[in-house]
């Protein structure tokens, strides 16, 4: 009988270095990417990974948190914390999905860094959440790896929501959760139980 993995061992599943991300999703499903930077604004934030695609032939927009898989990507894609710019590069692709009636599908698995808040985080989530919100094409996302807090909604406000067996879901890591509640990061493995973050906590709860 195979071993039933506790909620804390699955964090550590999702946040392992080799697990595949946004790019290698892309690489294994879709073909002819074409990879659009910029929000038009400010600058280009390489966390955020998005583009058009075909996907069985028919033309998609894809937009994906990224993180790195060396300590050079993770610093050249600020560990998959996306800044404002990268929120707003999402909006920009997904005003063109709606413009040209593309399907989109997004890749979670990222949560925001506290330092882009001076930059203007908070609104360039809550302005992404309301305009998925009111898109007419379809939108499928995929939770991925860890998805916590507004930064892991702001692209997966979708018709379908799907997530990996060893994902996890939540309003913040089980570290903050646990500082919270306990004042003890130590307890993220309890908090973690609490929490219900599991791919089959969120399909009993539905």
């Amino acid at each position: 009988m195979a071993e039933i993995l506790t909620a804390a061992q699955r964090v550590v599943l999702a946040r392992h270095i080799a697990r595949p991300g946004t790019a290698d999703f892309i690489a294994a499903l879709f073909t002819d990417f074409f990879e659009q930077k910029g929000d038009r604004q400010n600058r280009e934030d390489p966390s955020i990974l998005g583009g058009i695609a075909l996907y069985k032939g028919h033309p998609v927009t894809v937009i994906g948190h990224r993180k790195g898989k060396t300590l050079e990507e993770n610093v050249a894609y600020n560990f998959g914390m996306p800044g404002p710019e990268g929120y707003r590069k999402a909006q920009r692709l997904m005003d063109q999905a709606e413009k040209f009636k593309r399907p989109v599908i997004t890749f979670v698995g990222a949560y925001p860094g506290l330092e882009a808040e001076a930059r203007g985080q908070g609104e360039a989530i809550a302005s992404t959440i309301a305009r998925m919100s009111c898109l007419t094409v379809p939108v499928v996302t995929v939770v991925i790896g860890e998805g916590g807090s507004g930064g892991a909604l702001a692209l997966a406000v979708a018709n379908r929501v799907l997530m990996l067996e060893n994902a996890v879901y939540s309003i913040l890591s089980p570290e903050g959760f646990a500082s919270i509640l306990w004042k003890d990061a130590g307890r993220s493995g309890e908090a973690a139980e609490l929490m219900r973050m599991t791919a089959a906590d969120l399909l009993e709860l539905g």
